[in-house]
């Protein structure tokens, strides 16, 4: 296995139990994984935008501080990256840029902003590519 694998991440239980699940994997086959957190750009609003794009970039980066207190004492390298766009867009970019072998994601997350239809970033990331996608279930 080549390349890094690629984990969606946003702080959520589901999360953590694909991130988890992610550096077992690169651990197993010996490569690198990239943690990445997707922001999706505040729609443009007279006066605030800046001020939200501040806040999501800050949470972003405080959630991928965080991955160390998650995942523990491992071997893998890990690569945290703030990524901008829709979560599968940005996820797909960045296994193309990685040569990921493969894209993990929790089935469902919560990230800043709830989704309408929980689940969509796997759904779309399993439609939208021809890598492999694995999709942790959220822990019980």
């Amino acid at each position: 296995m080549s390349g890094e694998i690629v984990v969606g991440y946003d702080g959520s239980d589901c999360g953590k139990a694909a991130l988890r699940f992610a550096v077992d994997v690169a651990s197993h086959y010996g490569v690198g994984l990239c943690v990445a957190f997707c922001v999706e750009p505040p729609a443009t609003r007279a006066g605030g935008a800046g001020d939200q794009q501040r806040e999501i970039e800050a949470l972003a980066s405080e959630v991928l501080a965080g991955v160390g207190e998650v995942i523990g004492d491992t071997d893998v390298d890990i690569q945290p990256k703030i990524v901008e766009g829709r979560p599968a867009d940005g996820l797909l970019e960045l296994a193309d840029a990685h040569d990921a072998p493969v894209i993990v994601v929790g089935t469902k997350g919560h990230g800043l902003f709830k989704s309408a239809i929980l689940g969509s970033t796997p759904h779309k990331l399993l439609h939208w590519t021809e890598r492999p996608v694995l999709v942790v279930p959220a822990p019980s």
